[in-house]
């Protein structure tokens, strides 16, 4: 059966805004997650994002009001003072990283145990995991576009720093940088990306858009400036394909952006190899 092109663009327009203008500055944040080594902080922001989310369930609000994004602010927030203070690996015996995997653990439990006191729990989890980006409004994309716009114009006046932190820990402390101050601004405006995308996107799409192009732009560039550009055109590609397989085949849309994420890494790392070979 032919698509209705008119039709097609009239349900996917906001959809594909979306996909197209918010997901550039999770690809940068994406790079810095794998210079760091810490894959799943990402993941766990967003689990501490769901769980913010589910306490202002728990008092009666729902996911629409405004007073559940700042309880999931909040919330994420405190994990960005934690990651922040476990970065010092020298002074604590115990790897960033498994403090970053309890964390998701402990928060992912506690969605659960939360939601099963909300009546339609098992729905809402699943709203929270895989997001409505198919239903978003022009007030959805505008408004985070420009959040991100102020976020991004943050992160690339301290770019230096924070690749400098990103890429070389021990150097940046031995030139007197406050790591742990510059830490906790880099994931604490980590955490205002994510909760304001998980809102629309859901936690799997989220964690997809911020490592998967980031990864395949690190296996096929050296720069970071031609890494963000891999990136951004792996996510846009993904976006796209996912789009227009969830619209022509009738698929949850943001599931089908993960595929198609996880089949241009595929792609990628074949590339990476016959170009090594």
């Amino acid at each position: 059966m032919p698509i209705d092109l008119a039709v097609a663009w009239d349900v996917m327009k906001w959809p594909l805004a979306a996909c197209l203008v918010l997901p550039p500055l999770l690809v940068y944040l994406g790079l810095h997650v794998v210079q760091r080594e810490v894959i799943f902080v990402d993941l766990a922001l967003a689990q501490l994002a769901t769980l913010g989310t589910c306490v202002a369930l728990i008092l009666g609000y729902t996911i629409e009001d405004r007073i559940a994004f700042w309880f999931s602010l909040a919330v994420t927030f405190f994990g960005a003072a934690l990651f922040a203070w476990s970065r010092n690996v020298k002074k604590h015996a115990v790897p960033q990283e498994a403090i970053i995997g309890i964390t998701f653990v402990v928060a992912a439990a506690g969605v659960i145990l939360l939601l099963s006191r909300v009546a339609g729990g098992k729905e809402e989890l699943e709203h929270l995991l895989t997001g409505d980006i198919l239903n978003v409004t022009a007030w959805d994309v505008l408004s985070r576009a420009g959040i991100f716009a102020v976020l991004a114009a943050f992160y690339a006046g301290f770019h230096r720093k924070f690749a400098l932190i990103s890429t070389d820990h021990d150097r940046a402390e031995a030139t007197g940088v406050k790591v742990r101050l510059w830490d906790f601004l880099f994931y604490a405006a980590f955490a205002l990306v994510v909760v304001s995308f998980v809102r629309v996107a859901g936690v799997l799409l989220t964690f997809a858009y911020l490592i998967v192009p980031a990864v395949c732009g690190v296996m096929l560039a050296k720069s970071w400036r031609n890494r963000l550009l891999v990136g951004w055109g792996i996510a846009a590609a993904a976006s796209l394909l996912g789009l227009w397989s969830s619209f022509s085949m009738d698929l949850p849309t943001g599931a089908a952006i993960v595929v198609a994420c996880g089949l241009a890494l595929v792609v990628s790392a074949v590339a990476a190899n016959l170009r090594a070979a």
